[in-house]
């Protein structure tokens, strides 16, 4: 193996590592956005429902 095709074989699996390592990232970004919706649709629905209940307590 010449030296250059060690180092073109090199840079390759340096740019691969890298796009792995981004896509890993990219995911744990996605994962994250995606618990903060649901807490954010859970703490709607529970502000709802509270809602619902100072409502009905109040016409009791």
């Amino acid at each position: 193996m010449s030296i250059q095709t060690l180092a073109a074989s090199t840079i390759y699996k340096d740019l691969v590592d890298e796009r792995i390592r981004g896509l890993h990232q990219e995911a744990a970004e996605h994962s994250i956005a995606s618990r903060v919706r649901s807490v954010q649709k859970a703490r709607r629905q529970a502000e709802r429902a509270s809602a619902r209940l100072r409502a009905a307590l109040a016409r009791a």
